[in-house]
């Protein structure tokens, strides 16, 4: 097996821990709410604070992965949120848990970033989208068994339980990826000649670099990669923060039902991933990349914002699970595009670049999940009709793709190349 697939296996099996963990709250929610006496409107905050947190750090985290390898800061970040996730699993009231869950979010940033730097390290131009595919399809795999594992666990041995043990296996992972990736393919022993020569890597480590945000802030791709990413973050992270809660009090869903049909979206994301990473490459590489992202990313959110529509006026609670489900996949299809495009973009500053997107993003998951639990509450107790404004946003954002040119560099390293930083060099 190329090693490149072998470092993307380790990355696979990250993605899966990261929404094990992320997702295992959401599944919980109902045992956490009536334990600690939680309310609607709290529960969007201890839900929205990581995503605040999460926001504020994507920024230096991904620089941090820019300057000084990802291999290095992913295995503090796996080793910060698995501590955090543990201790989830030990608060005694609601203050505590929002702390906890702060510094989780905290922990938790950049490791999309980092995955990204280490992806656009180890792999060409034309495998990068179906590369990063494969990675966030590993993380609906970990949404979908999530509900599989944490019911029974929970059923046995009570929701505290579960975060010990998805804590620990963070540690075993940490383990594992230290021992065995680097961050420039030279510095594995074993890479032949044909695979370096393949994914064009360096025949030197990459010198410390840190992204020039003048020039930066003044490209519209720049903003229009944020404003993107910000507004379909505000339908997607209803998934994570809000779907269990929603199939159980929205829908009336029992407990063994939700662990069956919660897994469906997740399912369909999967196959999403997979499929928007693989057509993305295929169209890029026929026609070009501005119609190879464009029309993947633009056309999967469309799709989802429909559906998300689709699913606040049925009335089936089967037929509604369905429409979330097609929506998700739909709207997945698009993960791998806009990451991919940050690489497209930002070559060498892949790190920097998707922090900055994913940041954006963040600030609409905090906004929409927290408001979300209020909007419960404004329209009567309907968590239904809190969905049409996050599908709206939607579509905002599917028109917001097609402004992106992927062809175009954020930074023109010709003309305002950075220098290494003297401290590093």
């Amino acid at each position: 097996m190329p090693y490149r697939y072998r470092i993307l296996s380790l990355l696979f099996l990250l993605s899966i821990i990261t929404y094990l963990d992320r997702v295992c709250i959401s599944v919980s929610g109902k045992r956490m709410q009536d334990e600690l006496s939680i309310s609607t409107e709290q529960w969007g905050w201890v839900v929205g604070l990581f995503t605040l947190s999460y926001a504020a750090f994507e920024i230096p985290a991904g620089v941090w992965g820019d300057k000084y390898g990802p291999r290095n800061i992913l295995t503090r970040i796996v080793l910060w949120w698995s501590a955090f996730t543990a201790m989830t699993g030990l608060t005694s009231n609601y203050y505590v848990l929002l702390v906890v869950r702060f510094l989780f979010g905290a922990g938790e940033a950049g490791a999309y970033p980092n995955i990204s730097a280490m992806v656009s390290r180890w792999f060409p131009t034309h495998e990068r989208a179906r590369a990063v595919g494969i990675t966030w399809m590993a993380s609906r795999l970990g949404g979908a068994i999530s509900p599989l594992l944490v019911v029974p666990i929970q059923q046995a041995y009570g929701w505290r339980s579960t975060f010990y043990i998805f804590g620990a296996v963070g540690v075993v992972w940490c383990v594992w990826w230290w021992l065995y990736a680097r961050d420039n393919p030279r510095e594995k022993a074993g890479v032949s000649d044909k695979e370096l020569e393949l994914i064009g890597a360096p025949k030197v480590a990459a010198a410390h670099v840190s992204l020039p945000w003048k020039q930066v802030m003044r490209s519209r791709n720049f903003w229009m990669i944020l404003a993107m990413y910000h507004t379909y973050c505000w339908g997607s992270y209803f998934y994570l923060g809000w779907l269990h809660t929603y199939l159980q009090r929205g829908r009336g869903f029992s407990e063994d039902e939700m662990k069956l049909w919660s897994t469906l979206p997740f399912l369909f994301g999967a196959c999403g991933n997979l499929f928007g990473g693989l057509s993305s490459d295929f169209l890029s590489k026929k026609y070009g990349l501005k119609i190879g992202r464009r029309v993947i990313g633009s056309a999967g959110l469309a799709l989802s914002g429909l559906f998300m529509l689709g699913t606040s006026q049925v009335e089936s609670k089967e037929l509604a699970v369905v429409f979330l489900a097609l929506g998700y996949g739909c709207m997945d299809c698009m993960l791998p595009v806009s990451w991919a495009v940050c690489m497209d973009v930002g070559k060498k500053y892949a790190g920097a670049v998707s922090g900055s997107m994913n940041m954006a993003g963040q600030v609409g998951s905090f906004l929409s999940t927290v408001l979300f639990g209020y909007m419960v509450t404004w329209f009567g107790g309907s968590y239904n009709k809190p969905l049409i404004p996050l599908a709206l946003c939607l579509l905002v954002s599917a028109f917001l793709f097609t402004l992106i040119d992927p062809t175009k560099q954020l930074v023109d390293e010709k003309a305002d190349a950075p220098k290494p930083d003297p401290v590093l060099a």
